[in-house]
């Protein structure tokens, strides 16, 4: 039992009924329990925009401590560098 308990933390989890139901089908056709269900649906949101919102979240951490150039002065300053300042 001391095993599982450095496995994992039980949560309680609030879900729409029509959203459990469709997790116990699939847990039934493939002959899983919810709960790796769930932990397999949640590792894929992670993986994919769970990443996405840690990248913009650096990105925003980054430009705050390094600075950023406002649109719209990044295009003036494009501006600016054009060959007779074209545009």
């Amino acid at each position: 039992m001391e095993n599982q308990r450095n496995l994992s933390d039980p949560i309680t989890l609030r879900l729409p009924s029509e959203l459990l139901a469709e997790i116990e089908a699939v847990a039934r056709s493939c002959g899983r329990s919810r709960s790796w269900v769930m932990v397999r649906a949640m590792k894929a949101y992670l993986a994919a925009e769970g990443q996405e919102i840690l990248e913009l979240d650096r990105a925003r951490r980054a430009a705050a401590t390094d600075g950023a150039t406002a649109l719209d002065d990044l295009i003036a300053e494009m501006d600016d560098n054009l060959p007779g300042n074209a545009a």
